[in-house]
């Protein structure tokens, strides 16, 4: 199968508002868990269950990402509301360094209301926990839908990660349809979430609480961290009527050297909480044969995956060459990023099962799952909708198991 060639229209199915959860359950692990075997039999369940539903031989991988208050809403001297949402640092671009910056950094932006601020600065008077200060915000430079603009302040005592924190605004999801609420900012966190950099929650984890954590330790099922930081692209539908005219936003991964080579060594079935642990696990494999190939530049090409030079080797031998290149280097952590697309017709290399939610029609989240268990998708989601589940960010999650 070409993937390229694929008709989103062939992965759409009719989603009542009513079944888009708009907040969550107070309980989150008292959530619905519909889970899909390996034979493809499936039954309902409730989530606080899933320790004891996790096969013997699992090894647990998460994003530990952590969804910042991305959205800042600013005024021209004019009174004309300017909303700017951060979507990842330019200069500094590496995350940390952008987060401790104290006197400015840039941010690729989206802008709203922008054609109301053709030039000039914006600025906003700050005052947290007893240190003044005036942020402002300039444009400068463009490049299609985004904007690059240069944040600045005049306390060197304050960083840009206590600016955001005191002024920005959690960016819950468009399609809830309603301004974020003071709730937001503990439920659209996972327990586990401390790498500061996502514009959206990986919403899978949203299910975990500490109890669950502590099932699945007691039952001697490891976990392992990644981190992808979520890009607005997770909110982007599929428009074209091919896949292949989709364009994937490239996202921030890092993954620490020793978890590496712990996937490398593993003979246990590798299940991944989310999508976005997903993208990162698969992606692993590809920079490895791409390092391998003398062809990393720093990020995973959206098609790479289905090239027809693609190197076929081992996992074990594309994982332990990044954990080679790493040691070699001297560094502890691989950085990069992916645009890494998967869809019917993809060949999983390191993921053995996931948990994930119900994700929107036409998505490219949909094709991933697609590409897991293949048209059953379509039965399953049947089912939800019959049941009734509940879908997208705040509802109810599947186990997937391959």
């Amino acid at each position: 199968m070409n993937p390229q060639k694929i008709h989103i229209s062939d992965y759409n199915y009719p989603l009542p508002d009513e079944l888009i959860a708009k907040h969550p359950l107070e309980q989150r692990d008292a959530c619905r868990l519909l889970v899909r075997r390996p034979d493809g039999t499936a039954d309902d369940r409730v989530f606080s269950e899933l320790p004891s539903l996790l096969p013997a031989d699992t090894l647990l991988v998460y994003n530990n990402t952590r969804v910042i208050n991305a959205r800042l809403r600013m005024h021209k001297d004019s009174g004309a509301l300017i909303e700017i949402f951060c979507l990842e640092p330019v200069a500094p671009a590496d995350y940390a360094q952008a987060f401790a910056s104290t006197q400015s950094c840039v941010w690729k932006c989206f802008v709203g209301n922008s054609k109301k601020w053709k030039e000039g600065c914006l600025s906003m008077a700050l005052d947290i926990d007893g240190e003044h200060a005036v942020l402002t915000a300039e444009r400068v430079a463009r490049d299609g839908n985004s904007s690059d603009i240069r944040f600045a302040w005049d306390n060197p005592r304050l960083t840009f990660s206590a600016i955001i924190a005191r002024v920005g605004e959690l960016p819950i999801p468009p399609y809830l349809n309603r301004r974020t609420e003071a709730s937001d900012h503990k439920d659209y966190q996972t327990v586990y979430s401390h790498i500061d950099g996502s514009v959206a929650a990986p919403t899978a984890g949203l299910h975990f609480t500490g109890r669950v954590l502590d099932d699945i330790a007691a039952r001697g099922i490891p976990r392992l961290e990644v981190t992808l930081h979520v890009g607005a692209g997770t909110f982007q539908p599929v428009k074209s009527e091919e896949v292949g005219d989709h364009a994937m936003h490239a996202e921030f991964i890092a993954v620490p050297r020793d978890v590496i080579a712990q996937l490398a060594a593993t003979e246990r079935r590798v299940i991944a909480v989310g999508t976005t642990s997903v993208r990162t696990l698969e992606s692993l494999y590809h920079i490895g044969c791409l390092m391998l190939a003398g062809q990393w530049t720093g990020e995973v090409p959206q098609w790479y995956a289905y090239a027809e030079d693609h190197p076929d080797v081992s996992v074990r031998d594309a994982l332990m060459a990044i954990v080679d290149r790493l040691d070699a280097a001297g560094e502890s952590t691989l950085v990069g990023a992916t645009r890494i697309i998967i869809a019917p017709g993809y060949r999983y290399r390191i993921v053995k099962g996931m948990v994930t939610n119900f994700h929107q029609p036409q998505s490219t989240l949909l094709l991933l799952v697609s590409a897991l268990i293949g048209d059953e998708w379509r039965a399953l989601y049947d089912h939800a909708l019959a049941v009734p589940y509940r879908f997208l960010s705040y509802g109810d999650a599947c186990l997937l198991l391959k």
